[in-house]
């Protein structure tokens, strides 16, 4: 542990006044040459560090600023403040500005997108498009075709059945 000392002056401007700094706390010890002094200033008691039963003045914890809650709280506003976000103080039409604003910018970026497009990866497009609708339908028949209660399949069956019985 290091000590340090700060030197100003105290209550008189002739007796300098050291200030020992201890892990944080100061505690003051004075040149007290001038017994005016000496009789209106008292000593604390913890200065004499010979003392191991005394207890030693340390810096009391915030309970608000170790609670996890606050902690949580601060490293979102901090993160918040490193990319420029205000803490939802923005009125709501300024808000849906910005959001109309994000939206068109969006959009912008996906016209410019599809402008730059060459023929051959428009027609890609297209059949993957057709694709997947067809894809789509054939999934949507299967989910009715489940769906069914069991007697219509039976029913639809033996319709086939007729049909093929009758064409033959």
């Amino acid at each position: 542990m290091s000590q340090q000392y700060i030197f100003s002056y105290g209550l008189h401007e002739m007796i300098p006044t050291a200030v020992h700094l201890i892990s944080g706390f100061s505690s003051v010890v004075s040149d007290y040459s001038d017994p005016y002094l000496k009789g209106v200033m008292a000593e604390p008691d913890y200065i004499d560090a010979d003392n191991p039963e005394l207890i030693k003045p340390h810096k009391l914890i915030n309970p608000v600023k170790t609670s996890r809650n606050h902690q949580d709280l601060h490293r979102e506003l901090m993160m918040n403040q490193k990319r420029g976000l205000s803490p939802q103080n923005k009125p709501e039409l300024q808000k849906v500005m910005e959001k109309r604003k994000r939206d068109q910018i969006i959009k912008q970026q996906k016209e410019e997108a599809e402008i730059k497009k060459t023929d051959f990866e428009k027609e890609l497009q297209k059949r993957q498009q057709m694709l997947e609708e067809m894809e789509m339908e054939k999934n949507k028949t299967e989910e009715e075709q489940e769906n069914k209660p069991e007697f219509l399949k039976v029913k639809g069956n033996l319709r086939r059945m007729n049909q093929e019985a009758n064409s033959s």
